[in-house]
């Protein structure tokens, strides 16, 4: 029998596909046609019960669309995404999507925005809890309130002020509190600490890891912030308009990066250990969604293209090391795999 800990999400060819095109008389009168914005295009990952996955990538990459496909904001476009052995489709519909809601939970990257400013903080923690019918009871319902806030480091006094009366780290520390709420396995953090300072995103990492210890939760780790993901992450997928073009143990993909957009972020971060290696910003701008460029959508951007790469989308293939790669340099090994600098991403 093995000692691998079961999948608990399994997203296979998943994508999202949105309408953006004009109102049907302004298409009819300027003979446009209707234009699909392919948010995410076959994206596969798996994540196991209390391990931490890290999605990185620059903005618009279809991040947080994917988070919201798997807890059942969005529905897929095509593809399936499982969790704990049924599809997501079917349970954020109609009566099952009560238990799906309270298994799965989401932190925002905004914590200021996702709570309600005319609520107190002690209502915006129970709402799960009375929406689930966990705890019947005022007294015990506040009772559990209190323990929530001060599992995530406040006071049970703070129940009684508005979200405008903390800091922004201390709203997401309310956040995590109105998450944990529900008693989930899972949480989709997007972006959770983007909006933080340094020295508070910090503690705010801390004391997710410490949650996910003591309470064996499993993470969707959504950051553009490498140093963060390397702080927190198991495995790590990197992102390019909305396809995965690398997934790897967070030590292989730091330590030698083989996807050369994942070479760009990396060499893009500041040498705070003065290594010497030249550090250069990522080249290029990111096409645009609506018109992506033809074959591997990153060959406008990079140095290693040839005409397979203009012309062929590659497809996400094991690689040295165990990881999965999408790059035709990489399969054809065109790519030397060299070392990257270990201190480069330290948190």
């Amino acid at each position: 029998m093995s000692d691998r800990p079961e999948v608990l999400l399994q997203v296979t060819r998943a994508g999202k596909t949105f309408d953006v095109s004009p109102p049907w008389l302004a298409r009819t009168l300027g003979r446009q046609p209707r234009q699909l914005l392919h948010a995410v295009d076959d994206v596969s990952f798996d994540i196991r019960r209390g391990e931490t996955l890290g999605l990185v990538g620059e903005s618009g990459c279809g991040k947080s669309t994917v988070a919201r496909l798997i807890v059942g904001l969005y529905r897929p476009s095509s593809g399936s995404i499982v969790y704990a052995g049924e599809d997501v489709a079917t349970l954020a519909t109609g009566k099952a999507s009560r238990g799906l809601r309270r298994r799965l939970q989401m932190i925002f990257q905004d914590p200021y925005a996702s709570l309600n400013p005319r609520w107190r903080v002690v209502d915006i923690v129970a709402e799960p809890i009375r929406a689930h019918r966990l705890i019947v009871g005022r007294q015990a319902i506040r009772a559990r309130v209190d323990a929530l806030l001060t599992h995530v480091g406040l006071a049970a006094a703070d129940g009684q002020k508005y979200p405008h009366q903390f800091s922004g780290g201390q709203r997401q520390r309310i956040s995590i509190a109105r998450a944990l709420a529900s008693e989930p396995e899972f949480l989709v953090c997007d972006e959770p600490t983007s909006a933080l300072d340094v020295s508070v995103q910090a503690q705010v990492l801390n004391l997710m890891r410490d949650l996910q210890r003591e309470l064996g939760l499993t993470y969707l780790f959504i950051s553009h912030n490498l140093a963060v993901v390397h702080h927190v992450a198991d495995r790590v997928g990197v992102m390019y308009l909305g396809r995965i073009v690398e997934l790897a143990d967070k030590k292989a993909l730091f330590g030698g990066p083989q996807h050369p957009y994942t070479r760009m972020l990396l060499d893009a971060i500041p040498d705070l250990a003065m290594t010497g290696k030249s550090r250069t910003p990522v080249a290029g701008e990111v096409p645009n969604p609506l018109t992506p460029p033809p074959g591997c959508t990153f060959h406008p951007r990079c140095p290693h293209a040839n005409e397979r790469c203009r012309s062929v989308a590659p497809r996400l293939l094991p690689a040295q090391g165990g990881a999965m790669v999408a790059c035709h340099a990489v399969e054809e090994r065109r790519i030397p795999i060299v070392a990257a600098a270990p201190a480069a991403c330290s948190a």
